[in-house]
Parts: C-alpha cells; structure tokens; sequence
C-alpha cells in the first residue's frame, strides 16, 4: 500500500483500520456555491464517495467505515429527497464491511429523523447517538449534534421547541442563520448547529465511565465539531463546552472527529485530545477526492487522507 500525501509507514501492523468521508452532499442539480462563495460541485460528490468505497475495498483490511454527515444537500429538490437519500446510501453499501452514519444538518432538511435512521441502517432507530466496539481496546462513540434542534423533529416536538428558546434567547437576528451581530464564539448560536440533549450527556458520561474501567480508549464522532481551534466558530456545536466537560472527566477519549466544517481542522485541546475536523467531498472539483482512511495504533490514530484529505498523525498525549 503506497502512503500519498507524504506519510511514511511506522513499519508496524495496525490494530485495525477503517474508512473516512464526510460531507458528501449528494444532488442531482447544477454546481452551485456556499453563502461564502466557495464552489460545491454537487453531482461530482458521489463519484468521490463511489473512488472512497473502491479505496476501502482494495485495501482489504478496512474493517468499517464512518460518514461523519451531511448524506445530500438541502438544495436537493423535495420531491427527489428519498431517492436522492437511496441513491447516497446505496454507493455506500458497495462497502465490503459495515458503514456507521451520521446525521447532518443537511440530511434533515431533506427528511425527518424517523424516515432517515431506518434508511440509514442506525443500530437503534429511536435515536442517532450510539456505540460500538471494533475490537476490546477501543470503543467509538457517536454523538447525535441535531438532538436539540430546530430542524429534524416534527415543529411541536420538545426538541424543537427547546431549541427555537435557546436560538431565541443567543440569537437577536430574524434569520437564525445569520451570525450579524454575534461576536466571537456566539456566533455558534445558529439554526444550522445544534446541541446535545441532558439525557445524551448522561448516556455519553456512563459510556465513558464504563469505557475507562473497561480500559478502553476512546474515540468520539460527531457531525458538528466539538473544539474552537479545529472549525470556524459559525461550526461548533452549541454546547461543545458541556460535551467537552464531560469528555474532559475523563483520559480515555483520544480523538474526536467530526465534519460540517467543509475546509476541515486539526487541534490538540488543553487536555492533550486531538479533534480533527474532515475535508468535504461536496468541495471536491471533478477529478480530485476528499476520502481517507485510519490505521489505528496502541498509542496513535493515523489518517492517510486522499487528495484534498490531509493526512494527519493524531499521537496520544498518555
């Protein structure tokens, strides 16, 4: 197996492997551009994403493979949802080995969480936040961004109203994606982030409680980026900082990764995790790719990005 992007081999097997992507954000329409400007090249993505399942497969020993998010795109006409989100899902069972999604703001505005999670082959269709162990030592935590939101939940549920109160409450502007007038890290405070409900909390603090006496070590997924110094503050989960306590209690949890932030991130937090936010495959121009895959070490997590994916050593502090 060669190592693009400039990473040596250590020379040691990995314990495991597996397969990253994010932010595919499938349409069948015309290349359009973000509110900031920058190109999306809609179609394209699931060529990306068909290039990652056939790169995970040749490697044969990719042994699942995460999507942090974002299945198809909020542009997707309504009508064409469904099939859109059938299509997406489809490429991604061409993977020899089991795919643990996401959910992303964008698969929400296309279709409830009660149709998407069955579509999406979730453990537990009740709810988007779950675990699982690949082998012993590790233990993968995904967290559910969209639990406290706006969007995704039928408009009486207590999630969206919990949700339309906080955004109320931080957020001045009629449009409540618009940061105007939010300064620094408030500018989180947007309908297209979210939050982690009470009763995720404590499900994530006795997950991590039972994972450091099992002594497991820990890596946590999250579609909206958990650090300042990963993403751009418009990003960050609305209480990154209470998830962050949480994870903070505790030495297991190595690395977090998320998406949602399409130009990606990396940072080590003052508690020594590494967070790294992963490249968009939305943003890919036709002819390059935003995939990778981690080999997974004792002591580190090594991502082998694609192209537009930047590799990145992720060494545990302790």
């Amino acid at each position: 197996m060669g190592y693009p992007n400039g990473l040596v081999s250590q020379g040691k097997q990995p314990l495991f492997s597996f397969g990253v992507i994010t932010d595919v954000q499938y349409a069948d329409i015309p290349d359009g551009r973000s509110f900031l400007g920058v190109p999306r090249y809609y179609r394209n993505s699931i060529l990306v994403l068909q290039k990652g399942v056939q790169n995970w497969n040749n490697h044969q020993n990719v042994s699942f493979s995460l999507n942090l998010g974002d299945i198809v795109d909020g542009y997707c006409p309504k009508d064409q949802s469904l099939d859109a989100v059938k299509k997406v899902v489809k490429e991604f069972d061409k993977f020899n080995g089991r795919v643990y999604h996401m959910i992303g703001n964008h698969c929400l505005y296309n279709l409830p969480r009660s149709e998407l999670l069955p579509l999406m082959n979730f453990p537990n269709v009740d709810r988007a936040y779950f675990d699982f162990s690949p082998i012993p030592e590790y233990r993968f935590i995904v967290l559910d961004g969209y639990d406290i939101s706006a969007i995704g939940w039928p408009h009486d549920h207590p999630h969206t109203i919990e949700a339309l109160n906080f955004l109320n409450e931080k957020n001045p502007n009629l449009d409540k994606n618009s940061p105007d007038g939010l300064v620094d890290l408030e500018k989180r405070f947007l309908k297209f982030n979210g939050g982690v409900g009470k009763e995720q909390l404590e499900w994530l603090d006795k997950t991590l409680q039972d994972a450091t006496k099992s002594n497991k070590k820990v890596v946590v997924c999250c579609h909206i980026p958990l650090d300042p110094g990963a993403t751009s503050k418009q990003s960050l989960l609305w209480n990154y900082d209470e998830v962050m306590d949480v994870i903070h209690r505790y030495d297991c949890v190595k690395v977090c990764l998320g998406g949602h932030d399409h130009k990606g991130g990396h940072s080590v937090d003052s508690h020594g995790v590494h967070h790294r936010v992963l490249e968009a495959a939305l943003e890919c121009p036709p002819g390059t790719d935003a995939f990778g895959y981690v080999d997974v070490y004792e002591d580190r997590l090594s991502l082998i990005g694609t192209d537009r994916m930047a590799s990145s050593e992720m060494v545990f502090n302790h």
